[in-house]
């Protein structure tokens, strides 16, 4: 009897084993699936991969689009021209972007990362979907100045898109739809997680001193607004910046046309801060000195201003020492000289 009971545990223990294995395969098989990996504590991504399932090729496919010029009207502007790797894909030490026919663009190019937590895009948030984002500069006379037809006639016209298309999407028919979604599973990828901020809470790393310190000031007197592990709350705020009076941008009243939402732009993610600059919606603060200058005692107050800059930030020149040693722990060096993420060696 006795041997008849252990048998049955075995059996029992056997089955329960293979049941946690078949469960962390199957874990392991979804994270493939979506070829994402970011660290376990961050929320679930606000993006639908269902209805576009990535796979290697389809984000490789994407990558190509993304850095190349037959998506612009004289194969000048990729969307790499203003969204620069070693900036955080924003555009390295400029306020605006160069486009076409040495035109400008209207704002400083936002750095692209983590973009599978976003649900509205650009300064303004005019954009409510990342499959759609692309098309907004691609057809943008100041900037990549294309029509959508002209570019799917080019892309259709080479050798070598058609059958990538039809690798990833089932058809040699290139489409905005499928063109759109293989731009979004690249930048789906483009996920900073690995700065020394990232490994010191992983318990893998320590701050110095000055970077303690800094933290501490920071989850203080800034995380309000720019809480991790993104470090913005994804919200639109005015933050005190006057109205520039050649691009007359007045933020998110544009596209809501409520006067509550003057001059509120998209509160920006603080990671690889130090990369890409200069700041702000058009980018008129070209360091983080200045920048902390400007909540310190530059915010000028209008009936929209933040409620939580209605008196400034109060900082000591010692505590913008110590916040500035922190902003460069968010430097997240293996995302801004991933390969993966780096030009391909275009056919």
């Amino acid at each position: 009897m006795k041997r008849i009971i252990t048998i049955l545990c075995l059996l029992l223990t056997g089955a329960l084993l293979c049941s946690l294995v078949n469960y962390e395969n199957s874990t392991r098989r979804k994270l493939r699936y979506k070829n994402l990996e970011y660290p376990a504590d961050w929320p679930a991504p606000v993006y639908d991969f269902k209805s576009n399932p990535l796979s290697e090729e389809g984000i490789e496919l994407g990558r190509q689009l993304f850095y190349d010029g037959l998506l612009s009207k004289d194969g000048n502007f990729p969307c790499a021209s203003c969204h620069q790797q070693g900036a955080a894909f924003g555009t390295f030490d400029h306020d605006l972007s160069h486009g076409f026919n040495d035109q400008h663009s209207l704002r400083n190019a936002p750095p692209l990362q983590n973009l599978a937590w976003q649900s509205l895009f650009h300064a303004d948030g005019g954009i409510n979907h990342l499959d759609v984002q692309p098309l907004a500069p691609i057809t943008a006379p100041n900037e990549m100045a294309e029509t959508i037809d002209n570019v799917l006639a080019k892309l259709q016209a080479t050798k070598h898109y058609p059958p990538l298309f039809k690798q990833v999407f089932g058809s040699a028919q290139i489409t905005t739809q499928n063109m759109s979604k293989a731009l979004s599973q690249f930048l789906l990828t483009m996920i900073s997680a690995n700065s020394k901020y990232d490994r010191v809470m992983a318990g893998k790393d320590t701050f110095s001193l000055p970077q303690q310190l800094g933290h501490q000031m920071f989850m203080e007197k800034c995380a309000g607004c720019h809480p991790p592990p993104f470090f913005t709350d994804f919200s639109f705020r005015n933050i005190g910046l006057p109205v520039e009076p050649t691009l007359n941008d007045f933020g998110r009243m544009t596209i809501t046309n409520d006067p509550r939402d003057s001059l509120k732009f998209k509160v920006p993610s603080l990671r690889n801060i130090a990369a890409s600059y200069p700041y702000g919606h058009d980018g008129r603060i070209f360091d983080l000195q200045s920048m902390l200058d400007h909540y310190r005692n530059e915010v000028q107050q209008s009936p929209t201003t933040d409620s939580l800059l209605q008196k400034g930030i109060p900082l000591s020149n010692f505590q913008k020492g110590q916040i500035i040693a922190f902003l460069y722990t968010l430097t997240d060096s293996s995302f801004l000289k991933n390969k993966k993420l780096g030009a391909p060696g275009l056919p």
